[in-house]
């Protein structure tokens, strides 16, 4: 393998398996342990890894509803709003985005009385203009990451 690649192939290696130690690591690329330490130190350093985190079923802990968020929102009150959904523990994403709405807010609670009692105290803000909430059905993927392309030697 050449050093090239070494990048692209350690994200797609811990990708697969994020629990992978150094030595497996280099027994799969074929590079001393060395060499993988300190290509995973510059990935982190360089913020392409962030962390290793376990992946969790939100719906076998009991979080059975997830919601998307897409709310109007006063201009200047933008950074408020964002943080104060930062701040919910249960909005597992928040997004500022263009097109008819400022802000997409994706939530998992545990039923609808929860998931109805969290959209209300955001509503309850005055900066908050239009809101518009959509119960997903049905996951088709969620949390999905992708390999990244390795140039052909």
């Amino acid at each position: 393998m050449t050093y090239e690649n070494l990048d692209a192939e350690l994200v797609n290696a811990l990708l697969g398996d994020g629990r992978a130690s150094l030595r497996s690591l280099s027994e799969d690329l074929d590079v001393s342990v060395t060499t993988v330490s300190n290509h995973l130190s510059d990935l982190e350093e360089e913020g392409v890894i962030q962390g290793f985190i376990p992946r969790l079923n939100y719906d076998t802990l009991g979080f059975d509803v997830t919601a998307v968020i897409q709310l109007k929102v006063e201009g200047e009150a933008l950074p408020d709003i964002t943080d104060r959904l930062r701040d919910f523990e249960q909005m597992t994403n928040v997004y500022e985005v263009t097109g008819d709405y400022d802000v997409i807010a994706i939530g998992r609670f545990r039923d609808t009385d929860e998931m109805n009692d969290q959209i209300k105290a955001l509503l309850a803000d005055s900066d908050i203009n239009e809101s518009n909430t959509s119960v997903v059905l049905n996951a088709i993927t969620e949390n999905e990451q992708f390999e990244l392309t390795v140039e052909d030697d």
